[in-house]
């Protein structure tokens, strides 16, 4: 494993890089929205043009990577990204920054694809559940940390823009002078998302409504937190304590869900999730806010490991490349789908709208999976169950490929599918 590791460690600080400038942009665009003076709808559009971009890229960007190589198609995907950083400054209005937030989406996809597919070809049967640990960690602890850099300048001006783009260019280095090979792009067949909803229901519908909230708390929790009188400190404090206490129960679930079962695990935690999002309605002191955000964080980033893995279950190996590509459309559609509608709610209902709506996701979710169980019962076809990230983007095709009883041949990525938070 250290020497896998060892091969990938340049990989791996390109991407941490990449998802720390990720979780400071992302955060910091919210923030500008609101001294901007765009509504809550307005903002929904921006962070659904990011993740209409993410799900075209995981769909096309694949090409990209297959006419030029790995190292190429990731420096030219930073290069647009960090320049997309510097545009939005220059040009503050709703339009220009939806394209350029869809520009940003598709290229990160492309980035996201790149490190999956190389991390995929670097480990073996026997390393990548390991691997994936580190690329777990990674996600969550970059993506939190990056929340911490909104403190070093004010967000009303250009200076923040320029160090989340420095930090995109720097994520060009450890990769551009790598000793590793890179892998070879594969492709294959795609999985239609009906003929996957007909085989595994409550695993594709959990994915969906994963995507609806895991894309609203990346872009509009930061609007939430801006219209409760935050402070940048307390706004940082909020979005990084909510983002990194994703990683405390992931492997917990994930070993109970082993022992009894995805299924009821998917009637519970969603419960719970939506306690944690009621009490976010009603807390107005930031202690007891804080404290809300960090068992909402913990519960509601386990939901797409125990829904893909509820649709992993239901199928042969040699059906998993095709079903993480179905999972990617689906993800993506409620990740484009999620912030408008959350941006409504927040119009309506003010900045607690978005919890309330954290709240009917999860409940109609427990209510699907009750059914379910009650209609179909709870047939035991549980396979080893592994975490992944959840926050960035979906990285349900390197999640495949941790299955020890999977061959090689089919745990190859899909560089036309893949996309992750």
């Amino acid at each position: 494993m250290f020497k896998t590791l060892g091969t990938v460690a340049s990989l791996l600080l390109s991407y941490g890089l990449l998802l720390l400038a990720n979780g400071l942009f992302s955060t910091l665009l919210a923030v500008r929205t609101q001294v901007e003076g765009f509504s809550s709808t307005t903002v929904g559009f921006i962070v659904a043009s990011y993740f209409s971009g993410l799900l075209l890229g995981g769909l096309f960007a694949g090409r990209a990577v297959t006419r030029v190589g790995h190292i190429r198609s990731f420096a030219a995907f930073a290069s647009f990204v960090s320049i997309s950083a510097l545009l939005h400054p220059l040009f503050v209005t709703p339009i220009a920054w939806m394209m350029l937030r869809m520009l940003a989406g598709f290229c990160m996809a492309g980035m996201i694809m790149v490190t999956e597919s190389w991390l995929n070809e670097a480990a073996s049967n026997k390393t990548r559940g390991q691997v994936l640990s580190f690329y777990m960690i990674t996600n969550y602890f970059a993506a939190g940390c990056g929340q911490f850099l909104l403190t070093t300048g004010d967000p009303s001006q250009y200076q923040l823009f320029s160090l989340a783009s420095i930090i995109f260019s720097l994520a060009l280095i450890p990769v551009l002078l790598t000793r590793a090979k890179a892998p070879v792009p594969v492709h294959s067949t795609r999985m239609h998302v009906w003929t996957l909803f007909r085989i595994a229901p409550l695993g594709v519908f959990g994915v969906f409504c994963c995507g609806l909230v895991n894309s609203s708390v990346h872009g509009l929790s930061p609007v939430y937190a801006t219209n409760m009188g935050f402070s940048e400190a307390q706004l940082s404090t909020f979005m990084a304590v909510m983002i990194m206490s994703g990683l405390f129960l992931q492997w917990p679930i994930g070993h109970l869900s082993d022992r009894i079962g995805r299924g009821p695990l998917l009637v519970y935690i969603p419960v719970l999730v939506a306690f944690a999002a009621i009490w976010m309605v009603f807390a107005i002191e930031y202690a007891l806010i804080l404290i809300g955000a960090m068992v909402f964080g913990a519960f509601v980033f386990t939901l797409y490991s125990l829904a893909a893995a509820t649709a992993n279950d239901m199928v042969t190996a040699n059906q998993r490349v095709q079903v993480a590509g179905a999972l990617l459309i689906t993800y993506g559609a409620g990740a484009v789908t999620g912030p408008i509608v959350a941006g409504q709610f927040m119009g309506v209902l003010g900045p607690q709208g978005l919890f309330f709506y954290f709240a009917l996701i999860s409940l109609l979710l427990s209510a699907f999976a009750i059914f379910k169980r009650r209609r179909d019962g709870s047939p035991d076809k549980r396979k080893p169950f592994v975490a992944v990230p959840a926050t960035q983007s979906t990285s349900s095709q390197l999640y495949l490929s941790a299955h020890d009883e999977t061959p090689e041949h089919v745990t190859e990525l899909d560089l036309d599918n893949d996309s992750r938070t």
